[in-house]
């Protein structure tokens, strides 16, 4: 009888003694947040990206450059990436690395907890494509991303010290658009560039507890930015002969020039720090 109590009492005593140690153990997630990240950025390249031309200058793309002969001046091809050496293979697009800091609140309600995050960051990343002409010539077309700001919704579940969360929301980005070509029979003026980018980001990712107001965040965010129009008119230089394919008759005044993609896409990978509070 004496042995059950003691056992009976020395159970009661772990549990009194394990309960705020499994309480201390499992913390609490909600509360603000401010944090730092950085990581490596990938332009998610689109294969069959080419260029488009509007040959009477109506605002709709989508004519065909030809020779004098009647071919295609553009029979060469296309690539999705920037030239190499002004020739074919072309290079892959530049990968680039992006940082940033960021600010968020979470409520947690049992396991799960939900909240949102706003960030800015500066980016360095590289979309291109080159066309290429019979002439031969090529034309590429290149947007670097140079910074982003994002408001997304974080829902995760806490397991121990750690919080496995989705995440999506909207992103603006700023880009730099830039042209070059070989082509030194012609003028090339750009007649749009717009460097804004607006779409939206969505990923997932893990947040460890590594003291009771500090953490480590480890995540994926693929960004999908719409960019603004940037068009290159090609026209004549004065002594453009008129069997030129870009200001071949009907029409003498030029094309205009862009690219078949609107739509810059990344894939990043971070790691960061946060601070709650």
């Amino acid at each position: 009888m004496l042995k059950t109590v003691s056992a009976a009492s020395l159970a009661l005593l772990l549990t009194g003694v394990a309960a705020p140690a499994l309480a201390q153990s499992a913390p609490d997630w909600s509360g603000p947040y401010i944090g730092v990240f950085g990581g490596y950025l990938q332009p998610d390249e689109d294969a069959n990206e080419t260029l488009l031309f509007d040959r009477d200058l109506n605002g709709e793309f989508g004519d065909t450059v030809t020779t004098s002969g009647g071919a295609d001046a553009f029979g060469p091809g296309f690539c999705a990436d920037q030239i190499s050496g002004g020739a074919r293979p072309c290079d892959d697009d530049a990968s680039g690395v992006e940082g940033g800091v960021r600010l968020g609140y979470d409520m947690q309600f049992g396991r799960w907890v939900v909240g949102a995050v706003g960030e800015v960051a500066g980016s360095d990343a590289e979309d291109s494509v080159t066309g290429f002409s019979t002439t031969p010539a090529y034309y590429s077309f290149t947007r670097n991303l140079d910074h982003t700001a994002a408001l997304r919704a974080r829902v995760g579940y806490a397991a121990g010290p750690a919080l496995v969360y989705a995440t999506g929301g909207v992103a603006y980005g700023k880009v730099e658009n830039s042209f070059n070509t070989s082509n030194t029979a012609n003028s090339f003026t750009v007649t749009a560039d717009e460097d804004d980018a607006d779409g939206y980001q969505f990923g997932g990712g893990v947040e460890w507890r590594l003291a009771p107001s500090l953490t480590l965040t480890g995540e994926y965010i693929y960004s999908d930015l719409e960019t603004g129009e940037y068009n290159v008119r090609v026209g004549s230089t004065g002594t453009t002969p008129a069997t030129n394919p870009f200001i071949l008759a009907p029409n003498t005044t030029g094309t205009d020039m862009i690219r078949s993609s609107d739509s810059f896409k990344t894939h990043g990978f971070r790691i960061g720090m946060n601070v709650r509070f």
